[in-house]
């Protein structure tokens, strides 16, 4: 499947689809919980669906709805009967690693192409300290994973460098163990995704305690309690929008949007502001985004990573040089996403380099092309907006890929006259 997409005026209104991110834990913490819990306004997507897949192997009953209902397993998931395939999500496949955890049977875990060259390493060294077997099939610390439980608990140390899912895994799992935990953790990012986690877990009423996000204490033999939640709007979705008013000097209002909202990568609307954007408030509670002149500037991504695709984008449409820093495990999302966006923007005309942990872009004119979008959602999505603003049509290639987060894109961006 390809996206072609072209110059273009944008206007009207986009709602926005739920988060990935929240969807996923709903999935989880229900599925983990006693009872009987209701998600209300889910994402249905691969990746989601991959999370159900997997829970429902774990014997949580799940049904994917407009409404999902899940009757949890009270902290007490069941042996898979075969192998656990998470596809292309990576979110899914940390966290359920911490569920396999809990379980006094071998688990499997896998994925597709893109997930088993995912690092897996820190993470199964730290269910290993906590009490379970790991293994990691051809030893290189990547799926296939073979875990088995049950963990006990205890005290380990964890490098947070790579990714926060490692630490979201954990304490996700740890209330279950049938000690208390201390996770000691170093080089912390995306720190606004530790939040979220920490929210839920308040509201699933765990103890714990955190100490300046340098050191986390989790009794044990704790159970999740049942909930009923509405998923708030993506902003991970929202950016490829908020990016294309911009890139197009255009005006559109994106709706379901909660400013209040733990998602990291609600932080692109202060960035996109610095370099030019104008927002305001509509009267239904919607964000109006103006694009304009746009200028450059330095930017830190270490608590936003999955924003650098669409940023890349959006500055080759800015004056002067802009520096996307601070955000190394770009390099280990779906794809090395800092050496693609380079590579294929540079096909476009783009005055690009490659930093160690970033982009360094210079203004400069997009004139279209054949790019690839190397079957990652972010990256197909960051060119289709990229081709809002060229000389000629961008056509982008793997575009199957946005079914992962984003089934709706196309439609969505066609709305608002793309």
């Amino acid at each position: 499947m390809r996206i072609r997409s072209s110059a273009s005026k944008l206007k009207n209104s986009v709602q926005i689809p739920t988060s990935k991110s929240h969807t996923i834990r709903a999935i989880a913490a229900g599925s983990l919980a006693a009872g009987t819990s209701v998600i209300e306004n889910p994402l249905i997507s691969s990746d989601t669906l991959s999370a159900i897949d997997a829970y429902r192997a774990f014997g949580a009953q799940i049904e994917p709805a407009s409404t999902i209902t899940i009757t949890g397993t009270s902290g007490k998931p069941m042996p898979a009967n075969n192998v656990v395939d998470l596809q292309n999500s990576g979110t899914s496949l940390y966290i359920a690693m911490g569920t396999a955890a809990l379980i006094d049977s071998w688990t499997i875990l896998t994925g597709d192409d893109q997930l088993r060259s995912r690092p897996a390493k820190p993470l199964l060294d730290a269910l290993a300290e906590l009490g379970a077997k790991t293994q990691s099939a051809h030893g290189d610390g990547k799926p296939p994973l073979m875990i088995h439980g049950p963990m006990t608990g205890g005290a380990i140390e964890l490098d947070g460098s790579k990714t926060s899912q490692y630490l979201t895994s954990l304490l996700f799992s740890c209330p279950f163990a049938e000690n208390d935990t201390k996770i000691v953790v170093s080089n912390l990012v995306e720190l606004p995704y530790i939040d979220m986690t920490l929210k839920w877990l308040d509201d699933l009423s765990i103890k714990y305690t955190n100490i300046d996000y340098k050191e986390f204490h989790i009794p044990g033999r704790q159970v999740f309690k049942q909930f009923h939640k509405t998923m708030p709007g993506d902003f991970s979705s929202a950016s490829f929008f908020l990016c294309a008013a911009t890139i197009t000097k255009s005006t559109i209002e994106v709706k379901g949007l909660d400013l209040s909202d733990t998602q990291g990568d609600k932080g692109i609307i202060d960035i996109l502001t610095k370099m030019g954007v104008r927002f305001s408030t509509s009267d239904d509670g919607g964000i109006y985004v103006s694009g304009g002149e746009l200028h450059g500037g330095t930017f830190d991504l270490s608590n936003m990573p999955d924003t650098l695709p669409v940023l890349a984008a959006t500055a080759c449409f800015a004056n002067g040089k802009t520096r996307l820093t601070n955000v190394a495990q770009a390099r280990l999302k779906e794809t090395d996403r800092i050496s693609v966006m380079c590579k294929e923007l540079t096909k476009l005309g783009a005055s690009i380099k490659e930093l160690p942990d970033g982009l360094e872009i210079e203004g400069s004119c997009l004139k279209g092309g054949a790019v690839s979008g190397h079957a990652d959602h972010r990256v197909v999505m960051a060119l289709a907006a990229a081709g809002l603003g060229c000389k000629e049509s961008v056509e982008v290639d793997t575009a199957e890929a946005v079914n992962i987060t984003f089934p709706s894109f196309v439609e969505l961006m066609q709305k608002i006259n793309a």
